[in-house]
């Protein structure tokens, strides 16, 4: 039998505004469908004779890119094809190759992927007009975003802060990144922060530090088409396509389900009137 240890007397609930939103990169902010690493992925994998699919490649997104290699191999039907070319199951080793070839193709494509998705612009200066800190993480690694970090900015993002995949002892899912925002812009407690993500381990990431989390449908992964993609899909199926993300995301936890950033204001709002009523994440 277990109790339950008393609450702590000298604990306060926040009732306060939103102080920071937390920002995912790639399918939040930019690069809609987050498409960037996709075909450098499915490229990897084709120089050690290993053919996966887009969709494959798609299934660990948020990862850091480490272990999203890692995950990609685990799949069945890639772990199959591995071992039909190679003669034995992935190693670590293997992840490590995949990972130094993946590397240096990420960073020649990502700055061609840098353009903000539509609402990022207009949502970022209302936050920034309520006094509200922009913080971000990313599964992308730092020599990956000492490119991506310029080319953003030459098109109007700047955050005040960005934490990798690699900065810190461990990654996603895990709360460190998110951490190390509330560390470094000052802000605290995780009630007073929201986490945006389009994947299910960034909104995991940001539920493990205790923040409100934000999940983007439609401009990220979990849709993964670029722009003209998406318009051109009839009503029907977008309807379709766009129930099926939505589910996912809320099975993953995200307190808040949107298509893009641009409907994150009303969003923000709600999560103040639900804060000054005495909720938590």
């Amino acid at each position: 039998m277990t109790t339950k240890p008393p609450a702590n007397p000298f604990a306060q609930s926040y009732d306060g505004p939103v102080r920071a939103v937390i920002l995912d990169w790639a399918g939040t902010v930019v690069d809609f469908g987050s498409r960037a690493p996709m075909g450098v992925f499915v490229a990897a994998f084709g120089t050690v004779g290993v053919t996966i699919s887009v969709a494959e490649a798609r299934v660990p997104m948020g990862l850091p890119k480490w272990d999203h290699i890692k995950a990609i191999g685990a799949l069945p039907e890639v772990a199959k094809r591995w071992q039909d070319v190679h003669g034995r199951p992935m190693t670590d080793a293997d992840v490590d190759d995949l990972y130094a070839r993946f590397l240096p193709m990420n960073v020649e494509v990502v700055a061609d992927h840098a353009a903000l998705v539509p609402g990022a612009r207009t949502t970022i200066a209302d936050l920034r007009a309520r006094g509200i800190r922009i913080g971000s993480t990313t599964g992308y690694s730092r020599p990956i975003m000492d490119v991506l970090i310029p080319a953003a900015a030459a098109n109007g993002y700047e955050p005040d802060c960005v934490v990798c995949a690699g900065d810190l002892a461990a990654g996603r899912p895990t709360p460190l990144m998110c951490y190390q925002n509330m560390i470094e812009l000052n802000v605290w407690p995780a009630a007073a922060c929201v986490k945006v993500d389009d994947t299910l381990p960034g909104i995991e990431e940001g539920l493990n530090a205790g923040m409100w989390t934000v999940a983007v449908a439609l401009t990220g992964n979990e849709m993964g088409l670029a722009v003209e993609e998406l318009t051109a899909l009839s009503e029907d199926e977008l309807k379709v396509r766009r129930t099926a993300a939505y589910d996912r995301l809320r099975a993953g936890g995200a307190h808040y389900v949107i298509d893009g950033i641009g409907q994150l204001i009303p969003v923000i709002e709600d999560i103040e009137r639900r804060l000054a009523l005495g909720a938590v994440p």
